[in-house]
């Protein structure tokens, strides 16, 4: 029986697929062979849009011209199907990327929707505080600015303000609110005002001795 080296020049395509060929007798000793590559590996359903290779030949003409005719085709949509998988694995990575991404994002604003609602109702709660006179408690309820870095400036301006309308006691009591608009008596003032007023009784009560002498 002849040798053939068929199986050996179908190895020699080096192609990724599965080589699928349809043998079929047509008119006046004519042969028929459809030849059509398949990749279940690839995809993209576009790959079924490329047609079998039809030859059409006697039993001779087949024997000489079949590997010549159907190479360079079978190779080309071999490596078609080839970039049609990894265009879609990449596809797949980019929609992935794109989901982990579009999660981040929600999740960002999510969070950051959550840090500005609980940052306005402290604030609201130092506004009620305020109101109410309770300046320390209002001072003591401002957001700490570290936790919030985009109203770090503000939060800076409302602790500064809230300070400025309480003073410490020094004999430790609680804290004495400054009126807003109310001076405030100097303390050496005060000291020179009270000399005064003794040394005007000093006087007096010099006169009334000298009156009594006499």
């Amino acid at each position: 029986m002849e040798t053939t080296n068929f199986f050996s020049s179908v190895a020699a395509l080096n192609i990724t697929g599965d080589l699928q060929v349809t043998i079929s007798k047509g008119a006046e000793s004519n042969w028929i062979v459809s030849v059509m590559l398949n990749n279940e590996q690839c995809g993209d359903d576009a790959r079924k849009l490329i047609p079998p290779l039809n030859l059409r030949g006697s039993a001779e003409e087949l024997d000489n011209g079949f590997f010549e005719r159907i190479t360079a085709p079978i190779q080309t949509a071999s490596g078609l199907m080839v970039d049609m998988e990894g265009f879609m694995k990449q596809l797949e990575e980019v929609k992935k990327q794109s989901a982990m991404e579009k999660e981040k994002a929600d999740r960002e604003r999510k969070e950051k929707e959550a840090r500005e609602k609980k940052y306005k109702e402290a604030m609201q709660k130092v506004d009620e505080l305020e109101k109410e006179g309770k300046y320390r408690d209002a001072w003591m309820k401002v957001p700490d600015p570290s936790d919030y870095p985009e109203q770090a400036e503000a939060i800076r301006k409302r602790k500064s303000s809230l300070s400025a309308k309480f003073a410490p006691d020094l004999f430790g009591s609680s804290t004495i609110p400054v009126a807003e608009g109310q001076p405030q008596k100097d303390e050496a003032n005060a000291e020179e005002e009270g000399n005064e007023e003794n040394a005007e009784t000093t006087e007096e009560d010099w006169e009334e001795d000298e009156e009594t002498n006499q």
